[in-house]
């Protein structure tokens, strides 16, 4: 399906930034899971693997879900040509 088109630059919301990192952080962590159930059926030295998945994984799943989103943009381009309005200061011999 396209993707609707968008008329501004803006960065997602706040509520859809911190969907995307929770989304990140629980893929993360369900591989954790995955290591930690591992140890108890891999055996020799291959059961270091799993165990330093384990033990590492929480450290990078951190990383991965605070780094900025992978949204759009985050400058704010002004539409067409705005043109900005100079402040009227009241001069002392008007009331």
């Amino acid at each position: 399906m396209k993707q609707p088109q968008s008329i501004t630059t803006l960065p997602p919301s706040p509520d859809e930034e911190r969907k995307s990192r929770i989304v990140r952080y629980l893929i993360a962590m369900c591989l954790r899971v995955v290591c930690i159930i591992l140890c108890f059926f891999v055996q020799g030295w291959w059961l270091l693997l799993p165990i330093i998945g384990a033990v590492v994984l929480p450290y990078f799943a951190m990383i991965v879900a605070n780094v900025g989103g992978g949204g759009q943009g985050g400058e704010v381009i002004r539409p067409g040509s705005v043109v900005p309005v100079a402040r009227q200061v009241p001069r002392e011999d008007q009331p």
